[in-house]
C-alpha cells in the first residue's frame, strides 16, 4: 500500500461552468433553479455527453471557488451558524466552506445538446466551475437504512423547495 503523503495535491481543470440566474450562494429553494452546464470542448469532445440523456439524473461534482481560503472552516463548527444546533464537524456537513471546497450534487438531467446539459436542482451559483460529471447509478445509492440527525432533517426542509 502507498503511504500518504501530506505534501500531495492535485490539480483539476475545470470540465466546463454553470449557467444560471443565481448569482449569489443562498441556502434554500434550489429546486426552482434550472441550470445549464456548459462543458468546455478544450477539455471534452463533443461524444463526452454521448448516451449521457438515457440517464434521468446525474452527479454533478463542482467547486465552491467563491468561498474565501481565509473562512475556510477545518474543525467543528454549528451549522448555519445556528447555536440551537449542535457543534458539528465539517465533514459532518455538507457546507460550502469547507477544506477542499467541493460540492457534489445529485440533479435531474432534462436535456443534453452537445456540450450543453441542461439540470434542474444543482445547487451552484453562475460561474461555479464544474471538474466531473457522473451519471447517476441507483446502485451507488444508499445500502440499506439511511441515519441522519433531527438537525440536519430541520436544515434541508426548505433546500430543495
Amino acid at each position: 500500500m502507498r503511504a500518504y503523503d501530506e505534501g500531495m495535491s492535485f490539480v483539476l481543470e475545470p470540465l466546463g461552468q454553470v449557467v444560471c440566474s443565481r448569482k449569489e450562494p443562498t441556502d434554500d429553494n434550489w429546486d426552482s433553479e434550472s441550470c445549464v452546464i456548459e462543458l468546455s470542448s478544450a477539455i471534452v469532445s463533443p461524444d463526452a455527453t454521448l448516451g449521457l440523456l438515457s440517464f434521468s439524473h446525474i452527479e454533478v461534482i463542482y467547486v465552491f471557488d467563491r468561498v474565501d481560503e481565509a473562512k475556510v472552516c477545518r474543525g467543528a463548527r454549528h451549522p448555519r451558524g445556528r447555536a440551537d444546533w449542535p457543534l458539528t464537524g465539517i465533514l459532518a456537513q455538507r457546507a460550502k466552506d469547507r477544506p477542499n471546497r467541493l460540492g457534489v450534487t445529485v440533479c435531474r438531467l432534462l436535456a443534453v445538446s452537445g456540450l450543453r446539459l441542461t439540470v434542474s436542482g444543482l445547487d451552484a451559483i453562475d460561474g461555479t466551475p464544474v471538474v466531473d460529471i457522473k451519471p447517476y447509478l441507483r446502485e451507488f445509492g444508499p445500502r440499506g437504512e439511511v441515519q441522519q440527525p433531527d438537525w440536519s432533517r430541520e436544515l434541508m426542509k426548505d433546500y430543495w423547495s
